[in-house]
């Protein structure tokens, strides 16, 4: 590489993050620039939704944030955590006609969507809740093909459950059902991990390089993408959890700056600065480590925050999966 770059040996930062726009950030703070080789990003914002559409083209970029070689879209919508109606339509809107581009089916491919993650608990029940309201087809072409007319197609969801409580890899169940059913398109929908509080809740991932159920808290399963399942595999994630590390650093760094602006001669702030932020994250993490390392955390809102965002996604996959499902009675179609 040039400049005297180096690709990031993801490997020994102790942060979680699922969201490539934080990876990317976080090897762009690294380098000491945004522009990073293989890695090509575009955004813009609308009606207080941001949108940044990501492609890592290689292996060099795949390497130099931490992700597979794909394509990531990424909604930011803050004001999500103010439970506002209006712009709740807004995001599935948004959603709908970014996800359709997205995935360019044409109007007679069939879907299989996937509600990852465990529906007892709840930080991890985004898969089973967005399935729940889900406009499921399939049922109805194979036994009642008149009853629907234009701009729908063929949809089947399923919710798998966990390794837990099924006693059988999740990977293993979506594989034996799409050999069955032969869907054109699997949409994976998980709950996922950030590095940022403010993001929880608040932002939504898609991906067409597929998906690791459990990555995002250390506990990873079989892949779900086309070379496992043999069809194109789409992920939709939205993070639910941060790790105790990322949320210990950022009080400590807002606590020492606020120290150091006191106190400018302040010893022990200045010690804390001479670390960088690996050794930061490093060091807390093994302080955290006899609470277990493991340690995740979600915001206490969190149980109508998922029921919010299960129905902004799953509203946008109706619209963007079914063209006659208009935003007017996209609220009808929900169980």
């Amino acid at each position: 590489m040039t400049n005297n770059k180096q690709e990031i040996d993801w490997s020994s930062y102790s942060v979680r993050t699922d969201l490539a726009v934080e990876a990317h950030q976080m090897a762009g703070a690294v380098q000491g620039t945004p522009a990073l080789m293989g890695v090509e990003t575009d955004s813009y914002e609308e009606e207080g939704i941001r949108v940044t559409k990501m492609k890592v083209k290689d292996q060099i970029g795949a390497r130099m944030i931490g992700k597979q070689v794909g394509n990531y879209l990424t909604f930011e919508v803050p004001g999500l955590r103010k439970k506002d109606p209006d712009l709740q339509d807004k995001v599935a809107q948004k959603f709908a006609e970014e996800f359709r581009h997205f995935i360019d089916l044409p109007e007679n491919a069939k879907v299989l969507i996937v509600g990852l993650g465990n529906w007892n608990v709840t930080p991890d029940a985004l898969g089973p809740m967005v399935v729940k309201k889900v406009f499921v087809t399939r049922h109805l072409y194979d036994h009642m093909p008149d009853l629907l007319g234009e701009g729908f197609r063929p949809v089947a969801a399923v919710s798998p459950g966990v390794l837990g409580i099924t006693g059988i890899e999740t990977g293993e169940i979506v594989q034996g059902i799409v050999e069955n059913i032969k869907p054109d398109l699997v949409i994976a929908v998980d709950a996922l991990a950030s590095r940022a509080l403010e993001r929880v809740n608040t932002t939504i991932q898609v991906a067409d390089s597929g998906i690791t159920p459990g990555a995002g808290v250390g506990n990873k399963r079989k892949g779900l993408n086309k070379e496992t399942l043999g069809v194109p595999v789409v992920a939709i994630g939205v993070p639910t959890v941060v790790d105790a590390v990322t949320i210990a650093h950022d009080t400590i760094d807002l606590l020492m700056n606020h120290i150091g602006q006191q106190v400018p001669d302040n010893a022990c702030a200045q010690l804390f600065d001479r670390f960088n932020e690996q050794e930061k994250r490093q060091l807390i993490h093994e302080i955290l480590q006899p609470l277990g390392q493991n340690l995740m955390v979600t915001p206490k809102e969190i149980d109508q925050f998922i029921d919010d965002i299960a129905t902004v996604v799953a509203n946008g996959l109706n619209m963007a999966l079914h063209s006659s499902i208009t935003p007017e009675d996209a609220a009808m179609f929900l169980h």
